[in-house]
């Protein structure tokens, strides 16, 4: 792969991607966190399920999703039809690392009467061993239409269903996973921050640690912290998610004044998302070029995944009640 971006030197990716996009009729799609001249060059630009959804709805034959694998395999659930490519094979996700579907289904088995509420960064496998998957702009609602002695293990973010326990009064059993770039911000250099501009609104992301969330002022999925920022009357806020999103903000209100939380170092560096910075403008050049690498799930994994995913999709959506979905049943396979 190196020496073939090497090669890749004095192209015109973005003329070259744009041929290739027409061409291949593909539908180029970029997470938030994603560097700026890919979110540029997308077709759409959003949160990953948001994304995948989109994607599903066009006419195209492939779908280059710049993000991370997890998401890239949500894609292909929705969309079994269409080729995916993932312009970096090895852009994984700290959340889905931590929750191994071997260990995952051994956990569900040992809590039998607990059914399994679990958040969409995690892998295919893991989605397949799940009950009804959520977003973290979803498990509120969610939650909502679930009975308040329903025994519940969450999955894998233990600093997102730390969050919702805290503001239902649930006590899910959780899954002991974090999100490195959330819980790289620094409690001690966000006071700080706050000192130096004490009229700026701290938006967050829930993936954050508690000690982080205690002193926002809206906590919310990036879709949602967007919004606020962009509808806030405050001329600063500071942000405390993967910073690539402050892209989008400044292009929406250059007027305004965006600083990304600090990590321990004083600095926002650090909570730079490793795994999707391996998307490169060269890398998604070869990848539609040679329609690989390809994200393939298989079919019993894909349709045990969308179950979940579909029983999300209805409780968001409230056209159904708990009720009228019955009792998750806990499969143990």
């Amino acid at each position: 792969m190196n020496a073939t971006v090497e090669s890749l030197k004095g192209v015109d990716l973005r003329a070259e991607i744009d041929r290739l996009r027409k061409e291949r009729n593909a539908v180029i799609l970029a997470h938030y966190y994603q560097a700026p001249e890919i979110q540029d060059l997308a077709d759409f630009v959003g949160d990953s399920l948001d994304l995948s959804r989109k994607a599903a709805e066009t006419d195209a034959d492939v779908i280059a999703f710049c993000g991370v694998r997890f998401m890239a395999e949500v894609a292909k659930i929705l969309s079994p039809e269409k080729i995916v490519v993932l312009p970096d094979l090895d852009a994984g996700c700290s959340l889905e690392d931590s929750c191994p579907p071997e260990q995952f289904a051994a956990f569900r088995a040992a809590h039998p009467d607990h059914i399994a509420l679990t958040y969409i960064n995690c892998s295919a496998a893991v989605k397949a061993h799940s009950d009804i998957i959520v977003t973290s702009s979803s498990a509120e609602k969610i939650l909502s239409q679930l009975p308040m002695d329903q025994k519940i293990i969450f999955a894998p973010d233990k600093n997102l269903g730390g969050y919702f326990n805290r503001k239902t009064g649930r006590d899910m059993l959780l899954w002991p996973g974090a999100c490195i770039v959330h819980e790289a911000f620094s409690e001690t250099e966000l006071l700080k921050l706050k000192a130096l501009h004490p009229e700026a609104p701290v938006a967050a992301h829930p993936e954050c640690p508690a000690y982080i969330l205690d002193h926002a002022d809206q906590v919310g999925s990036t879709r949602a912290i967007l919004d606020f920022a962009l509808a806030s009357p405050a001329e600063t806020i500071i942000v405390a998610t993967e910073p690539h999103i402050i892209h989008q903000m400044e292009k929406a209100a250059p007027h305004k004044r965006f600083i990304g939380a600090p990590g321990a170092d004083g600095n926002c560096n650090c909570n730079m998302c490793p795994y999707m910075a391996l998307n490169t403008m060269e890398k998604l050049y070869i990848a539609l070029r040679d329609l690989a690498p390809q994200i393939e799930v298989d079919e019993p994994t894909r349709v045990k995944a969308k179950t979940a995913l579909d029983r999300m999709l209805a409780m968001a959506s409230a056209t159904v009640g708990a009720g009228d979905l019955g009792a998750p049943k806990v499969t143990g396979d």
